[in-house]
């Protein structure tokens, strides 16, 4: 069963989020028949960071608020992601644009390391305080992962993968997404926000038992069970 989830680096929320499916997952009894697919989003694809410019004034200024509403937005943040296990530290946080961070996860998947690529910049940007925005952390980061450093190299210094990056965007317009994260359950049912894991949970087993086959019995004249595919019953 396929999960697709659209987020950007750059959302706290979507971090939250991945938390708790992975605790919806931890306990579901087919997990390992459970594909995660993660499609990028970004949350403001004209962003353009200041140099030097703290969270706290970006966010004022994003939404006409103050500063302080900012710094008491964040802390709320902060708390419910330590809730989840999570260290954040907007004190520390660069502003940044998420492109170039989202064409690294792209090629990680090639390599068979998506879920590590997004797990690693979540962290790198809403726990470490990291530039996402300078190459030279964005190598480090595709080291961190075991990426071939010729190959991160090559993809940030080009355009490589925007056009998967605008594909996914595209879904997201087409399927309706108007915010992240954004989980759909094997094409079948939507979730958006960063949800509690019982949610997760009963989605979970409400999208198993309807996409897999059923394996009902049926009793035969000898009294034997048999599966709905037997042709001796």
């Amino acid at each position: 069963m396929k999960i697709e989830i659209w987020s950007d680096i750059l959302c706290p929320f979507c971090y939250i989020g991945k938390r708790r499916l992975e605790k919806a997952l931890a306990g579901f009894a087919h997990t390992a028949d459970v594909q995660v697919e993660w499609r990028s989003f970004e949350l403001d694809p004209n962003a353009d960071p200041t140099p030097g410019e703290n969270q706290y004034v970006r966010l004022a200024r994003k939404y006409g608020n103050t500063e302080e509403w900012a710094r008491q937005m964040s802390a709320n943040m902060t708390q419910m992601a330590a809730e989840e296990g999570l260290a954040f530290d907007f004190d520390s946080l660069v502003p940044a644009n998420s492109f170039d961070a989202h064409r690294l996860i792209h090629l990680a998947t090639r390599h068979g390391r998506q879920d590590a690529a997004k797990e690693r910049l979540f962290q790198a940007y809403l726990e470490e305080g990291l530039d996402i925005n300078d190459h030279s952390v964005l190598r480090r980061l595709g080291a961190d992962l075991e990426l071939p450093d010729a190959e991160v190299t090559a993809v940030l210094a080009s355009r490589e993968f925007e056009q998967q990056v605008r594909h996914d965007e595209y879904e997201a317009q087409q399927i309706g997404v108007r915010g992240v994260p954004y989980f759909v359950f094997a094409d079948k049912y939507a979730v958006s926000g960063a949800q509690p894991a019982e949610l997760f949970a009963e989605v979970l087993e409400k999208a198993w038992g309807e996409t897999q086959p059923r394996h009902e019995a049926i009793v035969g004249a000898d009294g034997a069970a048999c599966g709905l595919d037997d042709s001796t019953c």
